[in-house]
């Protein structure tokens, strides 16, 4: 009995030994397993919600510069601004410019009116060639006229000399006749009234032969003048033709002129844009900075006056390793902080990941022309290269958002 007891408490005493030893090894394990599975969260999240503390506040900007020439005559901006779209920024001097554009508008008025005395000039020239059309019709019918009364005198010369010759036959017989009676008149063969009148006959058949004579002259004379008025109205049609031809070349067309119109038009249209040019006006809600000028200084063409930064939209551009671009995506959800105010979050969103920066000139080398120059480095630790990523602000706070300015972005993944 005795020994059983002692027995007992041996045993006893070996397990209350046991049990610590035990306890503190599963504590153990338990350490080493939280350990290692909140290492792997930690690397979870690290790997699927990135953040960086390697970001800053970005926004777009534009160089203000103006597109005409002259003293600036009104600033009505300062440095640090707020400006909204369609505010006056400056005005230049617009006197120059006022002045080329009522010459170009005088121009384009001398133009029109150039057009319309060439229109009536025009008008009456054509008025000229219907006048010497006309002239031509007149002078061919002249033309006509006169080659009928030429055929005319023709048939009435041929007629009187029908005439002449008939009455020299006449004048022929009489003559002879009477020639042969006078002779027999002293032979007592004829009597002396037979022989006066062959006489007479012989008178009037001469006289009647000097009319035939004088009516072939007039005739002929009349051919004459016939050919004469033909050779007038000849000359007279060519006259008319030349004159028509001379006057139908003087008829020009408009086409030189109207062909200006669309260069003194555009001539107005670009002294009305250098002039509107004069005022320049806020393109969108900005803010004003670098202004280091006043009134009175000289703009000119394309030279930076002050700078606009476009205050409608803001970004946080966060540079992440390379090895956490493949859990970023545009649309995800970012949360963004600025150091000017790190315990106010500001709701983002990834609009794009960045595809590219520049070479590392220690790896890769130099990239030149002909062979790269690849320099020889002992470095043992590759670093990971960092690409922009753009997370796009969605409740921006215009007091604290500035352009430079440090911020942290987290990626909040899935």
């Amino acid at each position: 009995m005795t020994t059983s007891t002692a027995e007992t408490q041996r045993i006893e005493t070996n397990s209350a030994a046991t049990t610590p030893k035990q306890l503190s090894r599963w504590v153990s394990i338990g350490v080493v397993l939280a350990t290692l599975a909140l290492g792997l969260a930690v690397l979870y999240h690290a790997n699927h919600s990135p953040r960086t503390d390697d970001a800053e506040v970005f926004a777009n900007f534009i160089g203000i510069a103006p597109q005409v020439e002259g003293p600036i005559m009104h600033l009505n901006v300062r440095d640090n601004q707020f400006v909204k779209k369609g505010d006056l920024l400056f005005e230049i001097d617009e006197r120059p410019y006022q002045y080329a554009l009522e010459k170009a508008i005088s121009e384009q008025a001398s133009l029109e009116g150039q057009i319309i005395d060439e229109r009536r000039r025009i008008a009456a020239l054509v008025s000229a060639v219907s006048v010497s059309q006309a002239g031509i019709h007149t002078a061919q019918a002249d033309v006509s006229r006169s080659s009928a009364a030429i055929e005319q005198a023709r048939a009435d010369v041929a007629h009187s000399e029908q005439g002449v010759s008939r009455e020299k036959a006449e004048w022929s017989y009489a003559s002879n006749n009477l020639h042969r009676l006078e002779p027999l008149l002293e032979k007592q063969f004829v009597t002396v009234d037979q022989v006066d009148r062959a006489r007479t006959y012989e008178v009037a058949q001469a006289e009647a032969l000097k009319q035939a004579e004088s009516q072939l002259l007039l005739s002929q004379a009349e051919l004459k003048s016939a050919m004469a008025q033909y050779e007038r109205s000849g000359a007279s049609l060519d006259e008319s033709k030349a004159q028509h031809e001379q006057t139908r070349n003087a008829v020009t067309t408009l086409e030189p002129l109207v062909n200006q119109r669309g260069a003194r038009t555009s001539a107005v249209k670009d002294a009305r844009y250098n002039l509107d040019n004069c005022r320049v006006y806020a393109p969108f809600d900005a803010l004003v900075t670098n202004l280091t000028i006043s009134e009175g200084a000289y703009a000119h063409v394309g030279e930076q006056i002050f700078t606009l930064i476009d205050a409608r939209t803001w970004w946080a551009i966060g540079n992440f390793r390379e090895g956490q671009l493949s859990h970023i995506r545009p649309g995800m959800r970012a949360d963004v902080y600025v150091m000017s105010k790190p315990n106010v979050r500001f709701a983002g969103v990834v609009d794009s990941v960045g595809f590219g920066v520049t070479p590392d000139p220690d790896v890769i080398g130099k990239l030149e022309k002909g062979l790269p120059d690849v320099q020889r480095t002992l470095n043992w630790v590759h670093l990971a290269a960092r690409y922009p990523v753009r997370v796009r602000v969605e409740n921006y706070s215009p007091d604290l958002f500035r352009v430079g300015e440090s911020a942290v972005v987290t990626i909040r993944g899935n």
